[in-house]
């Protein structure tokens, strides 16, 4: 299916040369003078290698089908990270590059969506946000305003981020998995 190179987003599955490639970033460029571009970075299915190329907005790219599917995450071993399909009970494993930085979010029995390309996984989605516990962050400053500024804080699966001073060890909260950042205190 043929589309225009500047609707491409992160994540889409496209097919230069007859190799298939996974945007890693898709940016519109509007210079001051001359044809708006998009520039895509992209990562080979086949080998993982990444790849940059520039297109004119308005020209075609061949975006390759994909399927996408839910699945719960089961566990990971040296083979990868496996998954099973809520519908069949099926289930595939995930190569460790493929799911990359996310893997620190991944929990038992939590629900995904895997982008299959005939019946090969190509890219993951996990939800957007997930709940962890902090387990490490540094005391608070008495008379430091709420609103004035975060301090570090270790989550329980050992990702940094910033949070709130009256955040303490123990707390649950809410953090988004695309960087890590804090959202809320957990209300359960």
């Amino acid at each position: 299916m043929k589309v225009i190179a500047s609707s491409l987003r992160k994540g889409n599955i496209v097919e230069l040369d007859g190799k298939l490639y996974v945007v890693l970033s898709a940016e519109n460029i509007h210079p001051g003078k001359g044809t708006p571009v998009t520039q895509l970075d992209m990562r080979r299915l086949s080998d993982g290698v990444k790849v940059s190329e520039r297109f004119r907005t308005t020209e075609q790219v061949e975006r390759a089908h994909v399927e996408e599917r839910d699945f719960t995450f089961l566990y990971n071993d040296g083979d990868g990270y496996h998954f099973m399909n809520t519908e069949t009970y099926d289930q595939v494993t995930v190569p460790e590059d493929l799911v990359g930085e996310q893997a620190a979010y991944l929990a038992p029995d939590m629900k995904v969506k895997l982008s299959l390309y005939e019946q090969t996984p190509v890219a993951i989605e996990l939800p957007q946000r997930v709940v962890l516990e902090v387990v490490e962050t540094e005391p608070t400053v008495k008379g430091q305003t709420a609103s004035s500024s975060y301090k570090p804080a270790v989550l329980s699966n050992g990702v940094r981020t910033m949070v709130p001073p009256h955040i303490t060890p123990g707390t649950r909260i809410v953090v988004m998995t695309a960087d890590g950042s804090y959202v809320e205190r957990a209300k359960d």
